[in-house]
């Protein structure tokens, strides 16, 4: 009877993983966005805030993804 093989070591521990925390910790920075001022377009600053942390979600997210795959050159 064969043992079992043990799994191949973890290959995601870059630290480049640590900056997913941003996007996570920043919208939780209530003083950022704790005005009714400025305006923009009509818009008090927490609503045209909260797109720009989608933005920072979605900027942070496409680095550490990049940094980390790794390229098969042909």
């Amino acid at each position: 009877m064969a043992e079992p093989q043990s799994p191949p070591p973890r290959t995601d521990s870059s630290p480049w993983n640590w900056l997913l925390l941003v996007p996570i910790v920043v919208p939780l920075l209530t003083f950022l966005f704790n005005h009714d001022q400025p305006r923009l377009a009509g818009f008090p600053l927490f609503y045209w805030l909260q797109f720009a942390f989608i933005l920072l979600g979605v900027g942070t997210t496409t680095l550490v993804y990049r940094m980390t795959t790794k390229r098969s050159r042909p």
